[in-house]
């Protein structure tokens, strides 16, 4: 089996990848069997002053630190459970010390797999004012949707106020339930629930459309390879080319 390195840009979105990688391995291997995993994590405070500035060469320079060290630990490929960090994962740059799992290539293989026409997409401002899902669903054909800016502004505050801090309220349960139902309006016959954090908040059970968990999807993509069913990928960073 290979050895998953997990690159952490954020507390919560990391921990649900590596407890559902690690599930995964109980539930197929056996009792407390899972193939090696480790997580790197340099706190995302020390990237936020880039983001805010836009700056996405130097957070690419900080996640390439923590690709080193995953590498230095033995991981054969990671996974990076957070989709805004590949705004900055795709800016021209050395390779990575790892290939990686694109995110968003796994959640949009998945929107075709299933036959999406237009999948709405919620995650951090930077990410649905970017231009990653987009790319990545028009790829495949796929239509790219992305709430009003007011409702973007509330997604966006959610995440940050109280997603990123392990918080969960009912009241932002039902703002997101709104805004999903108005871009099912729009026709979307999918959401994206492409900040890892918010599969946390909108359970398939609450949302008024087909969800893609980035997540959980990710973190099953991470295992497919682990266990050799699925090929070491060769991505390193940089743009995704077709």
């Amino acid at each position: 089996m290979k050895h998953l390195g997990i690159l952490a840009h954020s507390a919560e979105g990391a921990a649900l990848c590596f407890r559902t990688f690690c599930r995964q391995g109980f539930a197929e291997l056996g009792p407390h069997e899972h193939p090696d995993v480790t997580l790197d994590f340099i706190a995302l405070a020390r990237s936020m002053p880039a983001w805010d500035a836009g700056d996405h060469d130097t957070i690419r320079a900080t996640l390439a630190e923590s690709a080193d060290r995953l590498a230095r630990a033995g991981a054969d490929f990671f996974v990076c459970p957070d989709n805004t960090a590949h705004m900055a994962f795709e800016r021209p740059g050395p390779d990575l010390a790892l290939p990686g799992l694109h995110i968003a290539e796994v959640v949009a293989a998945q929107a075709a797999r299933e036959g999406r026409k237009r999948v709405a997409v919620l995650g951090t401002k930077y990410l649905m004012d970017g231009p990653v899902y987009p790319e990545a669903l028009a790829r495949r054909g796929i239509a790219a949707e992305v709430p009003d800016a007011d409702d973007r502004r509330i997604v966006n505050d959610v995440i940050f106020e109280e997603l990123l801090n392990g918080i969960l309220s009912e009241s932002s349960r039902r703002e997101y339930v709104r805004i999903i139902a108005g871009l099912a309006a729009r026709g979307c016959d999918a959401v994206a629930l492409v900040c890892t954090e918010i599969p946390l908040l909108v359970t398939p059970d609450v949302s008024p459309l087909p969800t893609l968990d980035s997540t959980r999807l990710l973190a099953g993509a991470a295992f497919e390879v682990a266990v050799g069913r699925a090929e070491l990928p060769s991505w390193r960073g940089g743009p995704v080319t077709p």
